[in-house]
């Protein structure tokens, strides 16, 4: 039965030292990070223009929508994802159909930021470029931003679900 303790100490030790070394990580890591995609859409930037800023039910990973009241004369919304978890936005530059600057309205999560949507006319249809300005607060959620989802992921999700409901 020795060896069995012996065994289980072990184990718990380098579990409780891998934890401390990916927050240690995570802290040395930049609280903030800015990422770029960008997709050529076969479509008019009107066209795109609307599928952005109305309201999200091409997009497979929001379960829910509600437009809340204006913040300072910007456009605040709330979605709810399939996880449960709910996101306040405002619209804080709109310049149609060309650029649009969105951030997260909600200081009590984990992470903020804005992104940016720009719309570019070309031959045939337009190009998107979506800018991530984001923040990650918590030293352990940093590294598995980071490292394990992705900075891009959501950009990337988001684009998926765009080239979809266009195709």
């Amino acid at each position: 039965m020795k060896w069995l303790a012996k065994w289980l100490i072990l184990v718990a030790l380098v579990l409780a030292g891998t934890v401390l070394l990916v927050i240690l990580i995570g802290a040395l890591l930049p609280r903030k990070h800015v990422v770029s995609r960008s997709v050529s859409l076969p479509r008019q930037p009107e066209v795109v223009w609307d599928l952005i800023t109305g309201p999200p039910a091409w997009r497979p990973d929001i379960q829910g929508y509600q437009e809340l009241p204006a913040s300072n004369d910007h456009r605040m919304w709330r979605e709810t994802d399939q996880h449960g978890q709910t996101i306040t936005f405002e619209a804080v530059e709109v310049l149609p159909p060309r650029r649009l600057v969105t951030h997260i309205a909600d200081p009590k999560l984990p992470f903020g930021g804005s992104w940016t949507y720009e719309i570019t006319p070309t031959g045939t249809g337009c190009s998107l470029t979506i800018t991530e300005n984001g923040e990650v607060y918590n030293p352990l959620f940093r590294f598995v931003s980071r490292f394990i989802i992705g900075h891009t992921a959501a950009i990337d999700a988001y684009i998926k679900a765009l080239t979809a409901k266009l195709a």
